[in-house]
């Protein structure tokens, strides 16, 4: 027989800490507050990249040429009435350094590029893409930007972009890793004063820090806007999720199981959800439609793995229905002890693999359901049980206090 592991013994403490987190969660959301993606606060989302000149691409041949820079290759794309239809893609694999990205493009019909000065030998993959897609070539040079190879070519600091762009008010700068990259996260809010903010802002951003660093020294990797009222709605939107979840996790529960079950799932996932958004504001982290989406994907997991344990905790009361039930929970919840922890750590691996090989709001997601399945697993164990017992023992003490009909002993326990 498996050694039983009374949980019952640490309910309290652990109900002690989930508190504690909670309400140091709550400090910080009403003194902090969320650190708002732009997808909840109408402004421009801006990235940059203080950048070198690499050089220029021209075209004078038939037809039209467009050029696309991403993050892994250079893309050409040929068409016009007089040309045919085609695309050449140059992977940054196969063309390491600038001067092979050169000998490769002006193998095509009237391209040329101009390298600048000692840059040859630069690796191909320090180009810099641009937002805005593709660039139609002629004899107007299309210019190139690479990134600093490394520390000793930085020029420039989180502090100063901070500064430079500081005349426009409320605002956020946050450097993207490695700091050598010289890109940065630039955040502007919309006050709704300047009915021309969205087509102005970008270019006001692009003179001021140009005007601390240089000329032809910023590309702008993406711009995201959202408007005042979509963001309202959004935010809107995403709370009455999270409460219909919520609701119909509910009903659920309490249609399968009783409604002290029901409760102890619901206080459950809900301190799933709180404990998240506490960690999310005390680092700090975006808070968008992705962590929006990572809180909705915990509640789903949280609540099958306590479905799991109440099934468990039925079928054991079902076999030994004279145990007192705080024994028939701890046996449910040693037999299914082990299941939570492999299930939890193989999807933790999978997890794991988007946090290291991934960037972005996709490493933050990851990051948000890491929290997530680990205060899973702990309210799964910690606080929905306890919740259960102790509206279980609150019942079998009215039973005890309720009178005798016709001399017949109080049921000592309820049946599920």
């Amino acid at each position: 027989m498996k050694n039983i592991i009374k949980f019952s013994k640490f309910f309290l403490p652990a109900v002690i800490i989930s508190l504690s987190i909670i309400i140091f969660g709550l400090v910080g959301l009403f003194t902090k507050g969320l650190n708002l993606g732009v997808d909840f606060q109408a402004g421009i989302n801006e990235t940059i990249q203080l950048a070198y000149p690499a050089g220029d691409v021209t075209f004078d041949g038939k037809g039209n040429a467009e050029l696309t820079v991403s993050e892994s290759q250079l893309t050409l794309v040929f068409s016009g009435a007089e040309a045919q239809k085609r695309t050449v893609v140059f992977d940054y694999k196969t063309y390491s350094t600038l001067a092979d990205i050169k000998s490769a493009l002006e193998k095509e019909q009237g391209i040329r590029v101009s390298l600048a000065e000692r840059s040859e030998s630069l690796p191909s993959n320090l180009l810099v893409p641009t937002y805005q897609g593709n660039s139609l070539l002629s004899l107007k040079p299309v210019k190139l930007y690479r990134a600093p190879k490394d520390d000793s070519e930085r020029y420039a600091s989180i502090d100063i972009v901070r500064e430079a762009i500081s005349p426009l008010g409320d605002i956020t700068v946050q450097t993207i890793n490695p700091p050598s990259s010289q890109r940065y996260l630039i955040r502007v809010r919309d006050s709704g004063e300047d009915p021309q903010f969205m087509t102005n802002t970008p270019q006001t951003i692009r003179k001021l820090i140009e005007d601390k660093v240089g000329a032809d020294r910023v590309v702008v990797v993406k711009a995201d806007y959202v408007g005042p009222q979509y963001s309202e709605t959004l935010g809107k939107q995403s709370v009455w999720l999270v409460l219909m979840t919520l609701l119909l996790i509910l009903i659920y529960s309490a249609i399968r199981f009783k409604i002290e079950y029901a409760i102890g799932a619901i206080v459950a996932i809900a301190h799933d959800a709180l404990v998240m958004i506490a960690f999310i504001v005390w680092t700090r982290m975006e808070f968008n439609t992705t962590t929006i989406a990572a809180i909705l994907t915990i509640l789903g997991y949280s609540i099958n793995d306590t479905i799991v344990q109440f099934d468990r905790v039925r079928e054991e009361r079902k076999i030994h229905p004279s145990e007192p039930f705080v024994d028939v929970l701890e046996r449910a919840l040693t037999l299914t002890l082990g299941r939570s922890i492999i299930t939890t750590l193989t999807t933790m691996l999978a997890v794991l693999a988007l946090y290291f090989f991934t960037s972005g709001s996709i490493k933050d997601f990851a990051l948000a359901l890491l929290v997530g399945m680990v205060s899973g697993v702990y309210s799964t164990i910690y606080i929905a049980s306890a919740i259960v017992l102790f509206w279980e023992n609150q019942k079998t003490k009215r039973q005890a206090k309720a009178p005798k009909d016709k001399g017949a002993p109080a049921a000592a326990v309820s049946k599920n």
